[in-house]
């Protein structure tokens, strides 16, 4: 229980140092997503992939500034428990009118946390429950933008208004035809929704802050008319000499959806007050929960604080119990899920067969690469957690086993809790080769030259696989196929892609044995046929949309062209989508 009595004279310097902490995180954090405006501007995109893998690694530099801080000023391992529920209560006290009391909290649950034993992550001391009200908060300084603007245009004025709210942005670089490709908008919407009437409250409300991501901004908003609302986004592009243009428009919640993908980058967004945004963007996608836009946002560790509390939330309200995932077992990773959640919890094996040459640094290391890479919509992110306990009753006998022979050195058991100590939570996808299985032709075909597609995407990224067999792919519930195994992969620069070389001798060529000298990071497409392609339908298909994928020129040819600069266009649209008179070459956004 909390004191009734604030008694201790250090709880409230020790609240301000927290606090301290976290505003120089999200000023610094918003400092880089202000720039993300100039990047685009001067078309640096390399700068622009730079700027966003480092603000991944902001949030950890300052909660460990912050716990350096506060054993050094306050020698805080030895404070009481009484005095720490004190600076929960005054740390409270200085969020009353603060801008971002949500993220506030949850960096004060990772410096306490890095502090205090894990017994004592309760609400008595922890933010286990938000205690500060994200509702109505807005930006009242007088110099600064509302969270989003609000036009009303009439019939006559509607293009005008696009015109005006485009502008408003101030971007420095010229439109090569704005005019026209407003007039594309204003085709693209009545195509979406049919002439309507305007009702007297026809609005369109938009958000202050572009979103920037890798080559590309876009423009979020919804159109009000009535009782409808629809959701909608603006992507702008550089196209020929550094002139921009919009290159289509996305409507509805579905393509939205697509856009604020888990298996994409994160934004880059200038936000003094994120809920808002949250709050704004919920009313656009109904379906995606706050944690996730969150991440979208670049807030991630937010994002994991909101669905961790999701997750005890379905805990506390379902029955069934953790079990072995379905599929086939992996050799790096563990993997379970709770049938009726909608994801999988994954830990890093304590030993691994002789063919997997690794270790569970490396493979933390690649996931930490995919955190911080342009996943291009076909990566899934991931939550990476420690010292997670389940409520051990919940859990199948053979999974405690599995757990207990592979993963003994991240378990502790209690007799009541079983505590994981480092795992990875992800999205629940159906296997693609389970897919496959149960598939018609129809859905094979869709399914393969899909993986296909997501095979290039990741070329195109500088990403390499490693692993190509269907298992570690999944189908989105929109029918893409999205790569999730990560403990092979590489860039794409660091491969070489060699062409089998020809037998010199009979006996070579009879060889069951690989009888030619091999590298490290030597690949060679030719030999992918038989182990993906055994299946006649599959093989068919495949070789008709994808037969480049097993010639190492393709391969080679992306190398050359990353490492020579470019940065590959990756559409997180259809490309038949793009507005027909946009024909000379453009950069893309992802």
């Amino acid at each position: 229980m909390f004191p009734h009595r604030l008694t201790d004279d250090r709880a409230f310097d020790v609240a301000q140092a927290m606090l301290e902490g976290f505003d120089k995180h999200y000023r610094l954090f918003r400092e880089a997503s202000r720039a993300a405006k100039a990047r685009f501007e001067a078309g640096d995109w390399h700068d622009q992939q730079r700027a966003a893998r480092e603000r991944i690694a902001y949030y950890d530099r300052r909660v460990d500034e912050n716990v350096q801080r506060l054993r050094r000023e306050f020698d805080i391992e030895h404070l009481s428990m009484d005095s720490w529920q004190q600076v929960k209560l005054h740390y409270i006290g200085l969020l009353t009118n603060h801008h971002q009391p949500e993220l506030a909290e949850t960096f004060f649950n990772s410096v306490t946390t890095k502090i205090l034993h894990r017994s004592y992550f309760r609400n008595d001391f922890i933010f286990v429950r938000p205690a500060v009200s994200t509702e109505y908060i807005e930006n009242d300084e007088p110099a600064s933008l509302p969270t989003y603007r609000a036009y009303y245009p009439t019939r006559d004025t509607l293009r005008d208004t696009l015109l005006r709210i485009v502008h408003n942005f101030q971007l420095r670089n010229e439109f090569e035809d704005l005019g026209r490709d407003v007039d594309h908008v204003l085709a693209a919407l009545r195509a979406h929704t049919g002439e309507v009437r305007l009702r007297a409250n026809y609005q369109i409300q938009v958000l202050s802050s572009l979103f920037f991501r890798n080559k590309g901004a876009y423009l979020v908003g919804k159109i009000v008319n009535g009782f409808a609302e629809t959701p909608f986004a603006l992507p702008i592009l550089h196209s020929s000499g550094g002139r921009l243009a919009i290159d289509t428009a996305l409507f509805g919640e579905d393509d939205l959806l697509l856009l604020f993908s888990f298996a994409r980058a994160y934004f880059m967004v200038d936000m003094e007050v994120p809920s808002a945004y949250v709050q704004f963007l919920r009313s656009l996608m109904p379906r995606k929960p706050r944690w996730e836009l969150y991440n979208a946002l670049g807030l991630a560790k937010q994002g994991k604080n909101q669905f961790y509390r999701d997750f005890l939330y379905h805990l506390r309200h379902s029955s069934d119990r953790f079990r072995i995932a379905p599929g086939i077992k992996g050799m790096v990773m563990l993997v379970f899920d709770l049938p009726s959640f909608p994801f999988v919890f994954k830990v890093i094996k304590d030993r691994f067969p002789p063919q997997k040459d690794t270790t569970r640094e490396l493979i933390q290391g690649k996931y930490l690469l995919v955190k911080a890479h342009d996943r291009v919509g076909r990566m899934a992110d991931t939550l990476e957690y420690s010292n997670v306990a389940f409520p051990r009753q919940r859990f199948e006998s053979a999974l405690i086993d599995e757990l207990r022979e592979f993963c003994g050195s991240l378990l502790e058991d209690d007799g009541h809790a079983l505590v994981i100590r480092h795992l990875y939570i992800e999205r629940r996808m159906i296997p693609l080769n389970i897919y496959l299985a149960d598939a018609d032709a129809r859905q094979i075909e869709s399914a393969v030259v899909e993986y296909g597609n997501a095979i290039k995407d990741l070329v195109a990224a500088n990403i390499f696989p490693g692993d190509m067999l269907w298992k570690n792919f999944g189908v989105t519930r929109q029918g893409k196929v999205v790569f999730y195994d990560y403990d092979e992969i590489e860039y794409l620069t660091d491969c070489n892609f060699r062409k089998v070389p020809e037998p010199r001798t009979e006996e070579e060529e009879l060889s069951g044995e690989v009888w030619y000298p091999v590298g490290p990071k030597d690949v060679f497409p030719e030999t992918f046929g038989p182990f993906l392609l055994g299946n006649p339908q599959v093989r068919e298909v495949f070789l008709k949309y994808h037969a480049e994928l097993l010639d190492p020129a393709f391969w080679q040819g992306h190398k050359e062209r990353i490492l020579a600069g470019h940065v590959h266009d990756v559409f997180p649209y259809e490309p038949g989508r793009r507005f027909e008179q946009q024909r000379h070459p453009a950069t893309a956004p992802a």
